[in-house]
């Protein structure tokens, strides 16, 4: 059915110049079950106009934990294209239609393009977060639109990660960051909710349903894992 969707055109001439080179990159189209059914650029998939249509990607959110048991946020740069300035999780993004990380075994493909955009956005040296150190515990499908053009429709695999890391963010990717307590998270949350900052929609589902049950459990993740089952959110 991917090959009868007329892709349609954008201008994307305001847009900034890296953000726009990275939609040219493959996502890995799937259907409601994250089976592999195509490859799209990620321009059309974050396209409001294909969502609409269906169009699906596979994608991954990090949590990274220090041993200190606080989570690093990210808010991402005014450059992004979709959800720009908002305060989100560690890392969000997708892995590529390419051998490497198509490896569908133990979401071994997905964690290989964790560990592949942990550097790109945060620097993060790839030797401190190798994929057998990234737990992947669940999967959740959800939609949100950005805008009146750009949009999110993703299969979201969860992964965790607890380490002390290094961090040298991309500005093109990240405004600011932080390290945050349980009790600062609500916090944000509470501000997101009077419309004081802005966060993403998919860091506020997770964060309302399963995150604090997980972040209360870092030593014991294993009683969380379901790798059956896709959250419909």
């Amino acid at each position: 059915t991917c090959a009868t969707i007329r892709m349609p055109e954008v201008n994307t001439d305001h847009l900034d110049e890296q953000q726009v080179q990275l939609l040219a990159e493959m996502c890995i189209l799937i259907d409601e079950n994250d089976n592999k059914i195509g490859a799209e650029t990620k321009k059309n998939c974050h396209l409001n106009e294909n969502i609409d249509k269906g169009l699906l990607h596979r994608a991954f959110s990090v949590f990274l934990f220090n041993m200190e048991n606080k989570l690093l946020l990210q808010q991402r740069s005014n450059a992004k294209i979709t959800f720009p300035d908002c305060f989100t999780n560690t890392c969000c993004s997708h892995p590529l239609s390419h051998p490497q990380e198509l490896e569908e075994n133990d979401a071994i493909g997905v964690r290989r393009a964790a560990q592949r955009r942990l550097k790109a956005e945060l620097g993060i040296p790839m030797e401190q977060v190798p994929p057998e150190e990234i737990s992947y515990l669940t999967r959740i499908h959800y939609k949100a639109k950005s805008d009146g053009i750009w949009g999110e429709h993703e299969i979201d695999y969860i992964l965790f990660v607890q380490k002390d890391v290094t961090l040298n963010p991309d500005p093109n990717e990240i405004q600011s960051y932080c390290y945050v307590t349980q009790k600062e998270l609500k916090q944000l949350l509470d501000k997101a909710a009077r419309n004081e900052v802005k966060i993403t929609p998919w860091f506020k589902l997770i964060a309302e349903t399963f995150l604090f049950k997980w972040w209360d459990n870092l030593n014991n993740l294993n009683k969380f894992v379901e790798h059956e089952k896709i959250h419909r959110m």
